[in-house]
């Protein structure tokens, strides 16, 4: 599948707006482990999706419209805000977003490869079982390492998944200096677009 066109339609501080019938496919984690940089690199631009050095600094919901048929989410970073109140805000508008806009079809949880998985980590992807919530797993900064220390970063995030009585879900690992793990990213969207089209077709179509 090939990007041909990025449009940023605008932020949001609730999930009712923005409506339309394309899915959407977002991206959660930490403050600053990579998501505006991992949307830039999926789609090709480099400052379609504004990336600062300091954590927090993304408190709305950001979309970005893919060749005009789905769109890329870009939700705040969870677990760094100074103040509680903006902190208290953020946690609830991805909840909200999470759990409860109809057009997410599929969710990115970003986990930095630098570092062991945290328990704030940990504590999201409880939430995320709770609710039965789908979602897939990438492991960002896979360049800023040498490759056995990020291997045993990665194979320690998944023990420690699984030893907290998860399954493991479908995962990636993304270097945006190597160019790696992007043509993996945009085929599973691919897959998971092809599936939402046959779903509402056999909506539309009526029994005969």
């Amino acid at each position: 599948m090939k990007i041909f066109s990025v449009k940023f339609k605008g932020s949001s501080k609730t999930i009712n707006v923005f409506i339309h019938n394309f899915p959407e496919y977002a991206f959660v984690g930490r403050s600053n482990v990579g998501k505006s940089s991992l949307i830039n690199w999926i789609t090709g631009r480099k400052k379609i999706a504004k990336v600062s050095s300091y954590p927090g600094r993304t408190q709305y919901i950001n979309h970005f419209l893919i060749n005009n048929q789905w769109y890329l989410i870009d939700l705040p970073g969870y677990g760094f805000f100074a103040e509680k109140k903006i902190k208290e805000k953020a946690q609830k508008l991805i909840s909200d977003y999470i759990f409860h806009r109809k057009n997410l079809v599929g969710l990115f949880l970003l986990i930095d490869s630098r570092f062991l998985i945290q328990q704030i980590d940990l504590d999201f992807i409880q939430k995320l079982n709770n609710k039965k919530m789908d979602f897939c797993i990438v492991f960002t900064k896979t360049d800023k390492l040498n490759y056995k220390l990020i291997e045993k970063n990665i194979s320690f995030c998944i023990e420690k998944i699984e030893n907290n009585g998860f399954t493991m879900p479908v995962w990636f690992k993304v270097s945006a200096k190597k160019k790696d793990g992007r043509n993996n990213i945009i085929q599973y969207i691919k897959k998971l677009n092809d599936f939402y089209k046959s779903c509402k077709q056999k909506l539309i179509i009526p029994n005969s």
